[in-house]
């Protein structure tokens, strides 16, 4: 019974220091920057897309399974992201290839870069870049479309909430 009043008190006392009001986040995470071939073939940035989403799909190769199901999965939610300018990359390890899907992928430069930049281990990964630049979310498991969409829709309300409020 000690332990809770103790530990009350202490959470009571911490709240009284701290200011009310609105917490705004830090920068959690830099995306790392990669190249990829735009218009004219001349090699564009990661930065060159700041404003806009990105969804990266890091894999060994254009036909591993992780990937291949995230496509998919992402097909359903294009359409919602379209008007909005999110960006599909992929980064393959083997550095070349294409993705089948109906999403049009920019494919990475430098796969196996891009893979280490992102501390990728294993032969999958997703990555949801936001608009700001920074990394919003990373996962070496298939996301459902439901997941990806709320992580992307999260950052264009937090940015637009953190844009009125300046």
């Amino acid at each position: 019974m000690r332990a809770y009043c103790f530990a009350g008190l202490i959470l009571w006392s911490l709240s009284s220091l701290l200011p009310m009001g609105r917490v705004e986040a830090a920068v959690i995470r830099l995306a790392p920057e990669f190249g990829f071939p735009g218009a004219g073939n001349k090699v564009q940035t990661l930065r060159s897309l700041r404003g806009q989403s990105v969804v990266l799909l890091i894999a060994k190769n254009p036909e591993n399974r992780s990937l291949r199901r995230q496509a998919k999965y992402l097909k359903e939610i294009y359409e919602q992201f379209a008007s909005k300018k999110v960006v599909f990359v992929a980064a393959l390890g083997s550095g070349t290839g294409s993705i089948q899907s109906d999403i049009p992928f920019v494919v990475a430069s430098n796969g196996p870069a891009v893979a280490s930049a992102y501390g990728v281990q294993g032969d999958f990964n997703l990555v949801i870049i936001g608009k700001d630049g920074n990394v919003d979310y990373q996962t070496n498991k298939v996301c459902s479309p439901e997941r990806v969409r709320d992580v992307i829709q999260n950052s264009f309300e937090v940015q637009e909430t953190a844009r009125k409020g300046q």
